[in-house]
């Protein structure tokens, strides 16, 4: 079906995008005032310049091997002519995205919608892949996020790496590493629990994390722990859930120990040594040294 544009298209190449940014700061780079702006297209009856109230990003989904399409509006409310080059990054599900022109001139208040095609391969995995259309015209930029979603039997699955725990002043604060190992997008859930060798550190029920982590996507995250114990060996465990089944676990060890301690080393070791040389001997049922001497003294008289 053949798309009707207000302005002359001119050119053709083919050009892929692969940016991701969140419709708030894609449409944070291109409203101001009466400059130019980039959008998905509305319906054929909509208005004349597209918001991020009508289409905050292009959302597709299809089957392995299918062909979608859609257009990107380019609306000029200015007194002057923008050229536009339209392309992106070949860098993920980009490469998938096909635009009708790279360079595209649009008259003084004036939209032209430029339509392109997602080509999804035959053996894309079934999940959510993310991209964008680059719109750079007039000394600015504009990058429109696509959301694409492959049909197909979806995979929840990740795990926790890397967990350390560092010690800052008083505080302390966990860091570790999240990795989405299945085909869908999935929005995280961490508990955590630390126990010490006086009895449990920390407890902290599921709560939801504020972040998205995309199918294949390592994301370094930190937890902070204000109040760790001031002397203790514990074993920190970080559990994350996700809807699906998705379910992982690691853990770390953390020693603490006060600064006062740390600072007269000699002392410790002092007291530390005075201690298990007692409990030796109560162990070992040796006696001490004078209490030999006594009995060797009386040894030798008796016998004289």
């Amino acid at each position: 079906m053949p798309f009707r544009t207000r302005a002359v298209v001119t050119g053709a190449a083919l050009a892929t995008a692969a940016v991701l940014l969140s419709p708030a700061e894609a449409y944070a780079t291109r409203m101001d005032g009466e400059r130019w702006t980039a959008a998905p297209a509305p319906a054929p009856d909509g208005g004349a310049r597209p918001s991020a109230q009508d289409r905050p990003y292009f959302y597709l989904e299809g089957a392995p091997g299918t062909v979608l399409n859609d257009r990107l509006a380019l609306t000029n409310p200015t007194g002057s002519a923008v050229t536009f080059r339209v392309g992106g990054t070949p860098d993920g599900a980009g490469r998938w995205i096909v635009t009708a022109s790279k360079e595209v001139r649009v008259p003084p208040r004036t939209r032209a919608d430029v339509p392109f095609t997602v080509t999804v391969p035959g053996d894309a995995a079934p999940g959510d892949h993310s991209s964008a259309l680059v719109a750079e015209g007039d000394g600015r930029k504009a990058a429109v996020p696509v959301h694409l979603r492959v049909t197909g039997p979806a995979l929840a699955a990740l795990s926790v790496e890397d967990v350390a725990v560092e010690r800052r002043g008083s505080a302390a604060v966990i860091r570790y590493v999240l990795v989405n190992r299945g085909n869908t997008a999935l929005a995280p859930r961490l508990a955590v629990h630390a126990d010490g060798l006086f009895g449990p550190a920390l407890r902290r029920a599921a709560r939801a994390l504020p972040v998205t982590l995309p199918p294949g996507r390592r994301m370094p995250l930190t937890e902070p722990w204000p109040d760790p114990p001031a002397l203790d060996s514990v074993d920190v465990r970080l559990t994350v859930t996700a809807a699906g089944g998705a379910r992982g676990t690691a853990g770390a060890s953390y020693t603490a120990v006060p600064w006062e301690a740390a600072a007269l080393p000699p002392a410790g070791l002092l007291a530390g040594a005075a201690v298990w040389r007692v409990r030796r001997r109560r162990r070992t049922g040796d006696s001490p040294p004078e209490a030999d001497a006594r009995g060797a003294g009386v040894g030798a008289g008796a016998d004289a």
